[in-house]
């Protein structure tokens, strides 16, 4: 997350932002907080877009088709002004990482957790289906781990099966490779059967820590998913001949979700979850993430005024600030519910099952200066058993429709002349040539997207190579390293934003390392503002 600039609003809608959580060619997308202390996720569309009739359009199909969602084992829609002059939705800051962080930092999840995991998911698509819907994009990414259960979010590209209208008119791509099903790569009609083929790869992937069908480029993933058979590895048990069955190429030969629930969790989900379903490190983990999330701090300085428009907004010129700072956007006709409402609902529903029950209070007190309010903030649980962890953990319902264009290039700043480099040809070749792996921040709890690297040879204050964020709403960033020091463990380097970055990059000078482990190339930022990045890179070429 990035601290808000002079030009960015300081409040949307009934929420105080806190920060920037990504930034793209479509959008924005922020951190907030309701006055009765709810932490919410506020997206926003570039103006341009709001005086585009047909995108207003599509924006308000998709806000009711995503407010329909709602129960068990999925994260709700809040809040939202289509109507507005600049067009928002705020959608819960769900706890807990993904499954890809978790997966990623601890290793495969033990067998009776993935049993817990696909059920609650099964149930949750069960849902989704009855309502007309079809999810599209169910991935790793897509699903959070919480104390009381998984979550399926992001439900911005779900489609009205019963509906003419398409919501992809704006290019957006609908699925993820690898864990799309036949039928949507081929280009055909998308039924709750390709649901169930995506969560048989999440169902591998969780229990084997390997994707079913893995390859080097999208074109390699997609041949695979509609000609070859899985890979499920180690996979045993009645977990293997359920992924199997949700794996089959033909759409009418998978197993119903309901189908799926019933076989994993007879007695329902919930009954798995309440004996407790995470291993204890991610309980660990989850726990560090409260304090951090919990104690950001609420910004008062410069705001930003009214968005101005060289034409006037689509269906007249009611111009509610839905993107200013000082105002609160009017509410749509078919809102979730009124500002107070929201400050007071819990994070999670009031019948979720669980061991441990956490309710959050957060409240604000002005701040040294009076420029800024530390937000306090009020854990009570609930515990059953010898053990009290309080797991608040990190995540947040984005939608990926941020498409950002190319944004590499421009230059950075020289670094420091001391270095015990003192010819290009010293730095030994296990750094040179391109990187690529996921990235993380905020002690691993917050995934943010895959970092690309390519390292080449240079002399002290020279440029050493390049680095490309994508994150995970498809916006990019591209810093420049400029060489510092060679050490016998690792390089150090200076990294700033290339010149060329759109404004929601961070241009801070930071300080990087690139140190070798194993085959592997290991990133460390000592950048606060963006929480301290780290990637485990793999070579690529």
């Amino acid at each position: 997350m990035q601290p808000l600039t002079a030009d960015e609003p300081a409040v949307i809608g009934p929420y105080r932002l806190l920060g920037r959580l990504g930034s793209g060619g479509m959008g924005r997308v922020y951190l907030g907080r309701s006055a009765g202390g709810r932490t919410v996720a506020v997206k926003i569309v570039h103006p341009h877009f709001a005086l585009d009739e047909e995108f207003r359009a599509r924006f308000r199909r998709e806000v009711e088709a995503a407010r329909k969602v709602g129960g068990a084992w999925t994260a709700p829609v809040l809040d939202a002004d289509p109507d507005a002059a600049v067009p928002w939705v705020a959608t819960a800051y769900v706890a807990g990482p993904s499954l890809a962080a978790a997966v990623e930092a601890h290793g495969p999840l033990p067998t009776p957790s993935v049993r817990a995991l696909v059920a609650g998911l099964a149930e949750a698509l069960a849902a989704v289906h009855d309502l007309g819907l079809v999810h599209r994009d169910v991935k790793p990414s897509n699903v959070l781990l919480t104390l009381d259960g998984p979550l399926l979010i992001d439900f911005g590209i779900a489609r009205a099966t019963g509906g003419t209208a398409s919501l992809t008119s704006s290019g957006v791509s609908v699925g993820s490779p690898g864990y799309m099903s036949p039928e949507q790569i081929l280009g055909r009609d998308a039924t709750g059967a390709a649901d169930v083929f995506s969560l048989g790869a999440v169902l591998a992937y969780a229990a084997t820590g390997s994707p079913p069908f893995p390859g080097d480029s999208s074109a390699a993933l997609l041949y695979k998913v509609v000609h070859e058979e899985p890979e499920l590895g180690t996979l045993g048990g009645d977990l293997r001949e359920v992924a199997a069955a949700c794996l089959a190429k033909e759409p009418g030969l998978r197993p119903t979700p309901g189908e799926l629930s019933r076989r994993l969790a007879p007695e329902g989900a919930a009954r798995l979850v309440t004996d407790g379903w995470l291993p204890g490190s991610l309980v660990e983990q989850v726990s560090r993430s409260a304090v951090q999330l919990l104690n950001l701090e609420t910004t008062e300085g410069p705001r930003s005024g009214p968005v101005t428009f060289s034409s006037p907004s689509v269906g007249g010129t009611d111009a509610r600030a839905g993107g200013s700072a000082g105002g609160s956007a009017g509410s749509a006709g078919g809102s979730a519910g009124s500002a107070g409402e929201f400050g007071s609902a819990p994070a999670m529903p009031s019948q979720r099952p669980g061991k441990v029950s956490v309710t959050v209070a957060a409240g604000s007190t002005p701040g040294e200066g009076g420029r800024g309010r530390r937000v306090s903030c009020t854990l009570a649980l609930a515990v059953t058993g010898a053990l009290a962890v309080v797991t608040v953990g990190m995540g947040f319902l984005l939608r990926p429709w941020f498409d950002a264009g190319d944004t590499s290039g421009g230059s950075a700043a020289g670094a420091s002349p001391s270095s015990t480099l003192s010819s290009p040809t010293q730095i030994p070749t296990r750094y040179l040539g391109t990187w690529q792996g996921r990235a993380t921040a905020l002690d691993g709890n917050l995934p943010i997207g895959t970092f690309r690297l390519t390292v080449h040879q240079a002399a002290t204050g020279q440029e050493l190579g390049r680095l490309r964020q994508t994150d995970q709403l498809g916006g990019t960033c591209t810093d420049v390293l400029t060489l510092k020091q060679v050490t016998p463990t690792n390089l150090i380097a200076t990294s700033l934003g290339a010149a060329a970055n759109h404004p929601g990059c961070d241009r801070s000078p930071t300080t990087v390392e690139l140190t070798p482990v194993a085959d592997n190339l290991k990133y460390t930022s000592d950048s606060t503002a963006e929480g301290n990045p780290v990637a485990v890179l793999s070579r690529v070429g």
